[in-house]
């Protein structure tokens, strides 16, 4: 358990997760509605410990204050940076991704865009949140077009704030530096239902794998 400082105002909490032979670091931001100690986190944080790559969760300071109201931007792409400057301080010689569920995945590409995170090899998302529900738009992705590190988006073929193929189309658009991977049938919680033949849990561990086979083959930081 650790705290980070964001600014003077601003002090949140943080876990790390290190497994003996880790040979990778996720900084690891929530979704707007839940915090890093949320089922879900939790979940992807003990799959990737098992997949020998460490992890830092924190919280942005909304979720820090008990409020449900997100935070401004900026001051959740502040938290972003803190987090990834603390990962970077504490696993020094791990190789180092960011990346995040939801709103958490949107803040931190938002300062990968605006200011490069000193040492981040690619980002990841788990439900990239590119509209609201009901509202199909690919606005929220333009600034991704000026991210300069590998992107790995997983979505849910089901999830209601990606339509897929506006997803489809602005993967497309960025070109080589981004890479899809859908689960059908699956929601922005990746939630499956029983029809599909598969639980849950098959698929954020498909989502895992996906994501430990893509480390690898990343480049060095720009």
């Amino acid at each position: 358990m650790l705290t980070i400082d964001v600014d003077s105002a601003h002090r949140v909490s943080a876990l790390l997760q290190i497994p003996e032979d880790a040979r990778a670091c996720l900084v690891l931001a929530h979704g707007a509605g839940a915090g890093m100690t949320h089922p879900f986190m939790e979940a992807v944080a003990a799959g990737l410990f098992a997949r020998r790559i460490a992890s830092l969760r924190f919280q942005f300071p909304y979720m820090e204050q008990g409020s449900k109201r997100p935070d401004r931007p900026a001051l959740a792409q502040a938290s972003v940076r803190s987090a990834v400057a603390e990962a970077a301080r504490l696993v020094p010689d791990l190789p180092l991704f960011a990346g995040g569920k939801s709103f958490g995945a949107r803040m931190t590409s938002q300062e990968e865009a605006n200011a490069h995170l000193p040492g981040v090899r690619g980002l990841v998302f788990f439900g990239f949140p590119l509209h609201a529900a009901g509202k199909p738009s690919a606005a929220r992705g333009d600034h991704l077009d000026t991210v300069p590190v590998p992107m790995l988006f997983l979505q849910g073929t089901k999830d209601a704030l990606a339509d897929c193929a506006l997803m489809t189309a602005l993967v497309s658009r960025l070109g080589p530096k981004a890479m899809l991977h859908t689960f059908e049938d699956a929601d922005h919680s990746f939630h499956v239902p029983k029809r599909s033949g598969q639980t849950d849990a098959q698929i954020l561990a498909q989502a895992l794998d996906i994501f430990s086979a893509w480390i690898p083959g990343v480049s060095e930081p720009a």
